[in-house]
């Protein structure tokens, strides 16, 4: 391997601290730490700005316990570092080490730079015919980021996080590039950052519609996978992470190190808080045939969940090559170690954990008591924040929506799935859309948990987005490259006779009336609701459900959509919510709560005649419709709703039921084109939804 140039003074090191991992400034210069249990030795390499090898390369001098570590005095913030670890090459006993690759820090706090994809990222020689078996002695140096040493200093001008409750929260989930890409009031240097996220008339748009947290696509810096970019494609989405502290550069905008900090406390400054989609199920690294960036070289035996009986395979739960295995220490000391670091330093406040199975398997199973689960909720810290776990994996008995413990919410894809169904007009879905309506009881009434712990949505950044679901009976992913293969092939949606753009304006108006029901379902449905950025404005993908590498227009807002008429409609529906207790309710209703008349308190199911739903009324699949009543006790009385919903294509009359010293009632919402009259029944539309309130006069 060659030799670094020698141009430069000596320079000292000494022994140093094994903690904090990473790359610390104390003052003097700059402590470095690092785990790696199998390594024999560490040497740290510094850079120059621009330079494609390092100007010094020096051995760590000290190991305490697994961690090598050392002191560089006079270094400072803004120097640029990477380390090479040397150890067995045994790919066959799960050893990877292969000094001529040039690692970043898994600590690292910023990257400088991107991945340039060149043989050298492999340690092996993949034109070999053991493959990775053989050993490559190409350094990588040229082709990799470089980690970057920060400080921790920062005015968070006594702004503090809004803390807002689960029962009040309303969940927009947005990309950093797409949210603002496009935006004509944000400057142009600023689109697709987080600089630009934390522009004020972005915050208006999130006041505007009730937002109370954003959930941010991954942030954590990420690679362009190789496949993408022979196709001259990107990973728009950012699900291949290569560092988990360091924000990805991309979105640095002015390359300002302080801009994540800065968009947030912009954003708490307004009230809405800052959730992360956080991958720490898998990294960019992959399968056996994969790069060699960062854990692979540094320990790969003591990071990744390594088949037992080949130890050269990795297990992949993920679908991406390789899995972490939270099992171990270091892997999950890493994750606990980066999950503080977000929550603390940079004041995040929560965290959406993408496969969130991945993280909590014990040998091979979900484990409701596993190691990452129990640290979590033990933490002083992480216990705070709010908690989202995407509750599926690809490996065995994957799927566990509803058996996180408490203190977690969770992804619900059957509240998506059914309510889509639901309002396409599916024969026997009407139990289960009360069921989803109801928040989800028969998958969350435990012990711990409430209605919040059911994250609500229609659409997401992973399938169609609402607009599309009204638009598209297939998928239309030909421009990812896949043969239109990728992506969900079940999608319960509906295009109303005409596949894609239509210039009818009763296929239009079906289709808003559509877009509406399922806005409105997600928004006043028992649970946590979560926005898709955009549905507000009707965006399309054009019927890409999978546009995980589209960086352009398909994924990116289009901001000349503000006049949209569903805007009204959201606006509407987060305003009944915060208005109506009832709607936000932190516990389950049963009906078992009644008055003194014999009237329910808490909740009741009617039929059109304002009977209560008995058993046929389920069972009968040709059903399509439905009446929730819900009431809550107020300091002046009884805060009460009705929800009468029509799947059905023809008008439902709804009796209305007479409830005591409530006086009549009024319809104040309606998905169809105008508000019904109320006074002793409603009529309402077909494939649509009133709510109505008591006037109590």
């Amino acid at each position: 391997m060659d030799a670094p140039t020698t141009s430069h003074p000596p320079v000292e090191i000494t022994a140093g601290a094994p903690a904090p991992l990473g790359a610390c400034c104390d003052g003097e210069g700059v402590n470095f730490a690092l785990r790696s249990a199998h390594a024999e030795r560490v040497e740290l390499c510094l850079f120059e700005p621009g330079a494609t090898r390092e100007h010094r390369r020096l051995a760590l001098p000290a190991r305490t316990g697994d961690v090598w570590h050392g002191h560089v005095p006079g270094l400072r913030a803004g120097q640029l570092y990477g380390f090479r670890v040397h150890g067995p090459w045994a790919p066959r006993d799960g050893h990877r080490f292969n000094p001529h690759k040039l690692l970043v820090d898994p600590h690292a706090r910023a990257l400088a730079g991107h991945l340039h994809w060149s043989e050298a990222c492999y340690a092996f020689r993949r034109d070999h015919p053991e493959a990775d078996l053989s050993f490559d002695e190409h350094d990588s140096a040229p082709f990799v980021p470089r980690a970057v040493v920060v400080h921790s200093d920062f005015d968070w001008g006594g702004v503090r996080r809004p803390d807002v409750p689960w029962r009040d929260t309303v969940i927009y989930e947005a990309h950093v590039r797409g949210l603002t890409r496009l935006h004509p009031d944000v400057p142009e240097a600023l689109r697709g950052t987080f600089e630009g996220l934390a522009h004020p008339r972005v915050i208006a748009h999130l006041l505007d519609l009730g937002v109370t947290t954003l959930e941010l696509m991954p942030v954590h810096a990420f690679v362009d996978d190789p496949f993408l970019v022979e196709q001259g494609l990107r990973n728009y989405w950012g699900y291949s992470t290569l560092g988990f502290f360091a924000p990805e550069p991309r979105y640095l905008g002015r390359r300002h190190p302080d801009a994540f900090k800065r968009m947030v406390r912009a954003l708490h400054a307004a009230g809405i808080e800052v959730i992360l989609d956080v991958v720490y199920n898998h990294t960019a690294e992959g399968n056996r045939l994969g790069p060699t960036l960062s854990l692979r070289g540094i320990d790969n035996a003591s990071y990744y969940r390594l088949d037992p009986d080949s130890p050269r395979d990795y297990v992949d739960y993920t679908g991406c090559g390789n899995s972490l295995d939270l099992g171990r220490a270091p892997a999950r000391a890493l994750v606990l170690d980066s999950l503080r670091y977000w929550a603390e330093e940079m004041q995040v406040d929560g965290f959406r954990f993408d496969l969130a199975t991945t993280l909590a398997r014990g040998a091979v199973d979900f484990d409701v008591d596993a190691p990452f689960l129990r640290e979590v909720a033990a933490d002083p810290v992480l216990s705070t924040r709010k908690l989202i776990a995407e509750p599926w994996d690809v490996g065995p008995q994957g799927y566990r929506l509803g058996g996180f413990p408490p203190g977690w919410a969770e992804w619900n894809d059957r509240f998506r799935d059914t309510t889509r169904r639901f309002w396409r007009g599916d024969a026997g879905v009407l139990p289960e859309f009360a069921r989803r309506v109801h928040g989800s009881g028969d998958l969350f009434d435990h012990p711990g948990r409430g209605p919040w712990a059911s994250v609500n949505f229609v659409a997401s950044h992973d399938g169609f987005t609402v607009a599309d679901v009204a638009r598209y009976h297939e998928r239309h992913n030909a421009a990812n490259g896949e043969d239109n293969r990728d992506g969900h092939h079940a999608n319960w949606s509906d295009n109303h006779g005409v596949e894609g753009p239509s210039d009818d304006p009763t296929i239009e108006a079906a289709r808003l009336c559509h877009q509406r029901n399922l806005l409105a379902t997600t928004l006043l449905a028992h649970g946590t609701p979560m926005l898709l950025a955009g549905d507000e404005m009707g965006r399309s993908q054009h019927g890409n459900n999978n546009a995980y590498c589209q960086d352009n227009e398909t994924s990116w807002l289009d901001w000349s959509r503000r006049e949209h008429p569903l805007l009204d409609l959201v606006r509407a529906l987060t305003a009944l919510r915060r208005a109506h207790p009832v709607l936000r309710r932190p516990r389950y209703a049963h009906g078992a709560v009644r008055l003194a008349e014999g009237e329910a308190l808490d909740v009741e199911w009617l039929r059109e005649d304002a009977s209560p739903m008995v058993e046929g009324d389920w069972h009968d699949p040709g059903r399509r419709t439905l009446a929730m009543l819900l009431g809550e006790p107020t300091a002046t009385g009884e805060d009460v709703v009705l929800l009468a919903f029509n799947a059905g294509p023809t008008p439902a009359r709804f009796v209305l039921p007479a409830r005591r010293a409530l006086g009549p009632w009024r319809a104040v919402l309606s998905t169809a084109d105008s508000l019904p009259a109320a006074d002793d029944a409603v009529v309402v539309a077909p494939r649509s939804l009133v709510v109505l309130e008591p006037t109590g006069e």
